[in-house]
């Protein structure tokens, strides 16, 4: 019985090695949409090699059987195998479904937040709005309580979160943009940017027409290895996104126009105006908030003690982007693949951990009754069969005795024919 458990782990095991060979395909056509060189006919091109795969991992977990049964698609969720003698002396384990739909990253996405400055001509300035709270994650590895004290940056969030990853088995990734356009009137822009930097650093453009922000965006790339912002400009060059790669707050102060009118410049949806009369405006500051994404093999749960900046009210469980909703056709779906992918493989690699410690168990089990059955073998020789050596011994003794009985007997026949002899 220990080595058909150890058949139909072997089984499950090999047929997981091609899910994962199918699923390290998936991930690298994902890399490959994800470059802004291909076309959306390139695109189409690789999706259809990933609706291929898609398939072949739903078939592989679907039609892998052992003795009749499934194994890889969710119904063998509690084998129990009589592995010794007697009754309750059993293994049980289980193989979770390894369907294209059931696998991949279990995700929730927190919220962003945009903070305005109350005031802009004395020393206030521009906040992310988190507050203090504590951050509770649950994973199906074990459950984590992330102190924040307010207004970390979705990359301290994450770095925090991340550090308690052992424990929850949850992973968080922090990422920021902001849209910014809809310049009010051309004229020489200049502001302060913050992003991974602490101290201010300048930028000014001149801006020919509000139809082309070309040269604030320019002038935004050019200061790229001091904030660690970069800027993307639209086609029609009227708008451009400001990114933070690593989750940083984007941090706009003391916005400044040479119309000296009230200008103003949309970001992320707020207005931020520029003085008027050299009066400077309320609103001349503010901060977009980065958002994070948290990712789990598994389902997880989180929850906040205080503040919604993150999450919803309440307790937010996971919602599973499985590896059958791929869709890398474009470049932001490519790019999402990666986390999703990513996931399905953490998951299929600790199915095929669990195997392999069931094999070695198994293993252990085979090589425990071997022992066993010889050590009752052994002791049952000791108990019915003889003793070799002793019996040997004794049959000597017993053939000296008898020949020494035999010669007794010949002797005293022998005296008494004599004793006759005599008497003739």
């Amino acid at each position: 019985n220990a080595n058909d458990g150890i058949s139909i782990a072997q089984v499950a095991e090999g047929a997981l090695g091609e899910v994962t060979n199918a699923l390290q395909r998936m991930r690298e056509l994902a890399v490959q949409s994800a470059n802004d060189t291909n076309s959306a006919a390139d695109r189409a091109s690789l999706q259809k090699e990933v609706a291929q795969l898609q398939q072949e991992i739903s078939r592989i977990a679907t039609q892998t059987q052992f003795n009749g049964k499934n194994v890889l698609d969710g119904s063998f969720a509690n084998g129990v195998f009589q592995v010794g003698a007697y009754s309750g002396q059993t293994i049980s384990f289980g193989i979770g479904s390894a369907k294209a739909t059931d696998i991949g990253s279990h995700q929730v996405a927190s919220q962003g937040h945009i903070g305005n400055a109350l005031a802009a001509a004395a020393d206030a300035t521009a906040n992310n709005g988190l507050d203090a709270q504590t951050l509770t994650v649950s994973g199906s590895t074990g459950s984590a309580a992330v102190a924040l004290s307010g207004g970390e940056t979705a990359k301290a969030v994450a770095d925090l979160v991340n550090a308690q990853s052992v424990t929850t088995g949850v992973t968080a990734t922090a990422t920021n943009s902001a849209s910014v356009g809809s310049l009010s009137a051309a004229g020489t822009v200049s502001f302060n940017l913050y992003g991974s930097n602490s101290s201010a650093v300048a930028i000014s453009a001149t801006v020919g027409s509000t139809s082309d922000l070309s040269a604030l965006a320019d002038a935004i790339n050019a200061k790229t290895a001091e904030t660690g912002l970069t800027a993307e400009l639209a086609s029609n060059k009227a708008s451009f996104t400001l990114k933070s790669a690593d989750g940083y707050d984007i941090k706009i102060e003391n916005f400044v126009h040479s119309g000296d009118a009230g200008e103003t410049l949309a970001v992320e949806g707020q207005t931020l105006t520029g003085p008027t009369g050299g009066t400077p405006a309320g609103t001349d500051s503010l901060v977009v908030g980065g958002k994070l994404e948290f990712n789990s093999s598994t389902a997880f749960s989180l929850s906040s003690s205080s503040g919604t900046e993150l999450l919803t009210a309440g307790t937010v469980g996971s919602s599973l982007s499985s590896v059958g909703a791929l869709n890398i056709g474009t470049q932001v779906g490519a790019s999402n693949a990666l986390a999703v992918v990513d996931g399905a493989l953490a998951f299929v690699d600790d199915l095929r951990a669990s195997l392999g410690a069931v094999q070695n168990r198994f293993s252990s089990v085979v090589a425990s009754n071997q022992a066993t059955a010889e050590n009752v073998s052994a002791a049952r020789s000791r108990i019915q069969d003889a003793d070799f050596a002793a019996e040997t011994a004794n049959l000597s003794r017993a053939q000296i005795l008898q020949q020494a009985g035999t010669a007794m007997l010949a002797q005293a026949n022998q005296q008494s024919q004599n004793v006759l002899s005599l008497l003739r």
